[in-house]
């Protein structure tokens, strides 16, 4: 079992994957309900509307819709794109267990506490049947993927099976459904009508209360799991039903039991802090994961991926079952490879792809997990990687010289026990057992020597007479003829080895890191969080074999051989920038299409707005390149165009920065900011702009404005007829005073009848305040903020633009 991703948080009580998207629901004990990105292991949204623990919860298959079914008694509608819960359906009286979407047509499936099974037209938002018959909790109830059936799990110790063939004549089509029954049997007649859901069978042999219950997805089987600790595996057709076997080996209550959607497994966890997996011919444990302090409550299975999510105590975890990726070995331009129990070969020049010869295993549960090739003696090793060191093995098959691809030679190969095997010379293989000793073998799968080394988990392939051991935090490269270390380096936890062609160099690759070494030195690192950009996208995980030119050759999920083609131009020409080959910069400009949004950020990011601005088509593109290079006139041509009340806000600041009062000026115009352009008027000395503006705020009735700009221009007049109309009388008075205008204070104390007693004194020493009159009044802008040139501002950027421009 292969831990995918792990949460950490409360109790999940119920789990759903998304039927095309990496995400996954989980609802929480304490209410919550979290969807996440199990492919970035990142936490998308919480929703958290229901007043209790959140229970059952479901992904619709085509609507951006899920289900969910809590504690308060509440199934709510939720719409994931908005964010938020559509609609509740209120009925039942008491905890709901369980909710899931029909395939095909708009219900909902819900179970509950009151004893009851709820149907529901979620599109009607109406309950459409009832469902009653159990007599103690309804723990689980699910739709059949294909027919008109239902089947319950309950505390009374039952498992039910339910026709809703009525329910589906009734409320889809009943018109047409009616004819067609009646087509079919036309002397029958249904006195009392039909029901719209009826127990087709009652399957009795759990001695507790059952938990869960599962239909499989093609067979007639049923599969549950109760507290007797028991999982049993029923069968059914259309006149009854009956127990085949009982898989036992939990030793606490079975809370969840799944078929494997593609395989003859059963997947079952357990109160006893384990997930077990079952063989379903056998009826006999294949595998077992344990935690150590928490119980697992429910689990899920993906719909078209191997993957499986399990819900825990503390929180949830997604695994697959078994290695997906093919083992494989290439020599020269031949690859070897292995598919269910034969070994076969793809020539990479001429496609050709056919069976080598069949392996007779013990056990073809246990995939193959690596291969080595030996051309000299054309011989492979096949590792199995078991969930214990004591069933890891090896096996040693000679491959055949005449192959016969329509009747493939059937290998014993020698079989033994150890971790991994790999060829180190040319009638030699190392071996790494299970007490972690490395033993050197022959043909005849006979040990010849024992050799010392350094404490490791693992063992690759380094060339003849060498090997790579790998532990925890490290990878050596050990010399086995002369049993001593050569080089080290510092890597956690490589899973992967790939020479070069000539041997040179070595990439190890880790879960988050690249390592290129040669044999002596560690050289670079290449981190998933450094440069990236994307070649092509792929719809499904692929295992590249080989790369040559613009062709990957691949092998896919289902073990099949592909080629894919690729464009290379872009990381090429990311490469020749970063390296400052500015020929080569140039060249792929002329002869390659590399106009895009990938190209124009990485042109911005690694500070090249300036190249990146000739790129551009997109004003809105072209306005943010422009600022940021500085380029006012360009950004002032995309403002116009794009006639936006932010981009002529930040068009304005960015001018104002570099002295261009000029584009201030109309920035501020177009926003409308009058108390900005005031003050530009000021400090630029535009007397007579100024003048305008005190008209302007007159005219906008904007009191404050008027005022401020009578101050600028040191118009007492206008100051003291702004102050009267606003009724302050005193105000006017003391200004009129203040700059000895007489007449006028006569006039104020007529108007507004004041008292003298009452008025505010006059300041003897004031004086007239007067702002200075400017002697030059500022036409042209000021100096520029000074900007660094940069190499592509020279003769290469108008070639390159040149360039760009012919193509175009």
């Amino acid at each position: 079992m292969l831990t995918k991703f792990e949460t950490k948080s409360a109790r999940v009580k119920g789990i759903a994957f998304h039927p095309k998207r990496p995400w996954v629901l989980a609802s929480l004990h304490n209410g919550v309900i979290q969807l996440w990105d199990y492919r970035m292991c990142t936490l998308l949204e919480r929703f958290d509307e229901h007043d209790g623990p959140v229970r059952g919860i479901n992904f619709h298959s085509n609507q951006p819709l899920f289900v969910s079914g809590g504690d308060d008694y509440k199934i709510k509608i939720w719409n994931y794109k908005q964010k938020k819960c559509l609609f509740t359906l209120l009925g039942h009286l008491d905890y709901i267990r369980t909710t899931f979407y029909h395939q095909e047509y708009p219900w909902i499936i819900s179970a509950s506490d009151d004893q009851t099974i709820r149907i529901w037209n979620w599109q009607s938002r109406t309950c459409i049947c009832v469902l009653t018959g159990h007599n103690h909790y309804v723990m689980c109830a699910q739709f059949h993927p294909t027919e008109d059936l239902v089947v319950s799990a309950s505390l009374d110790q039952t498992v039910r099976v339910w026709d809703i063939s009525g329910l589906r004549k009734k409320t889809v089509a009943p018109g047409a459904s009616g004819l067609e029954e009646h087509l079919k049997t036309p002397g029958h007649t249904d006195l009392f009508g039909q029901s719209d859901a009826i127990v087709k069978h009652v399957l009795e042999g759990h001695d507790r209360g059952v938990n869960w219950v599962a239909f499989h997805p093609t067979m007639p089987l049923i599969v549950s799991g109760a507290d007797d600790r028991q999982v049993k595996l029923w069968r059914m057709n259309d006149s009854k039903a009956w127990e085949v076997d009982t898989c036992r080996g939990h030793y606490n209550n079975v809370s969840c039991v799944m078929f494997h959607p593609r395989q003859e497994l059963i997947l079952s966890n357990s109160e006893d802090k384990s997930i077990r997996v079952w063989d379903m011919s056998k009826r006999t444990g294949v595998q077992t994961f344990r935690r150590e302090h928490d119980r697992f409550w429910v689990a899920a299975a993906h719909p078209t991926l191997n993957l499986f999510a399990a819900g825990h105590d503390s929180g949830m975890i997604v695994f697959k079952l078994e290695r997906e990726r093919p083992a494989y070995a290439v020599h020269g331009n031949t690859l070897y490879y292995t598919k269910e129990r034969y070994l076969r070969m793809y020539e990479f020049g001429t496609s050709k792809d056919v069976p080598v010869m069949q392996f007779r295993r013990n056990s073809s549960r246990t995939p193959v997990y690596s291969m080595s090739y030996n051309p000299a003696e054309n011989c492979v090793l096949l590792c199995t990687n078991a969930s214990t060191p004591e069933n890891c093995v090896y096996e040693l098959h000679a491959v055949p010289k005449e192959i016969d691809s329509s009747n493939p030679e059937v290998s014993e190969g020698k079989r033994a026990s150890g971790l991994t095997a790999v060829w180190v010379a040319r009638n030699r293989f190392a071996v790494l057992d299970r007490t972690h000793n490395l033993l050197i073998k022959n043909l005849k799968n006979e040990v010849t020597k024992k050799v010392q080394t350094p404490p490791c988990e693992m063992i690759f392939y380094a060339g003849t007479g060498s090997l790579l051991l790998r532990d925890a935090d490290s990878v050596t490269l050990f010399d086995v003829q002369q049993k001593r270390s050569l080089a080290s380096v510092k890597v956690n936890k490589v899973r992967y080895v790939v020479w070069s062609a000539d041997m040179a160099h070595v990439a190890l690759l880790g879960k988050h890191v690249v390592a290129i070494c040669n044999r002596n030195n560690h050289i670079k690192y290449a981190l998933t969080n450094g440069d990236h950009g994307i070649i092509r996208t792929l719809d499904l995980p692929i295992y590249i074999t080989r790369v040559k030119g613009s062709s990957v050759y691949c092998l896919d999920r289902e073990c099949k051989t592909r080629v894919l083609g690729i464009d290379p131009t872009e990381f090429k020409f990311k490469l020749a920038l970063i390296n400052r080959k500015y020929d080569e910069v140039l060249h792929m400009v002329r002869n390659a299409k590399l106009v895009g949004q990938s190209i124009i950020s990485y042109l911005q990011k690694k500070g090249y707005p300036e190249v990146a601005l000739h790129f551009v088509k997109d004003e809105k593109t072209r306005f943010g390149l422009a600022l940021e290079c500085g380029n006012i006139e360009v950004a002032l041509e995309a403002a116009r165009s794009l006639d936006d009340k932010v981009c002529w806000e930040r068009l304005g600041a960015a001018a104002l920065t570099q002295g261009n009062h000029q584009v201030v000026e109309m920035a501020y115009q177009r926003t409308k900011n009058f108390d900005k352009l005031s003050f530009l008027y000021l400090i630029t000395g535009n007397l007579e702009k100024l003048s305008k503006m005190t008209k302007i705020a007159e005219i906008r009735k904007d009191m404050s404005g008027q005022y401020h700009n009578a101050l600028y221009t040191g118009d007492v007049e206008e100051r003291i007829k702004i102050l009267k109309s606003l009724g302050q009388g005193s105000l006017a008075y003391l200004t009129a005073a203040t700059h000895g205008l007489s007449e006028e204070c006569q006039e104020i104390k007529d108007t507004f009848d004041l008292d003298p007693e009452t008025l505010p004194p006059v300041n003897p020493s004031a004086k007239l305040l007067q702002p200075p009159v400017p002697i030059l009044q500022n036409e042209g802008n000021w100096p520029l903020l000074t900007v660094a040139k940069t190499f592509f501002e020279g003769p290469w950027l108008l070639k390159l633009v040149v360039e760009l421009l012919l193509r175009w």
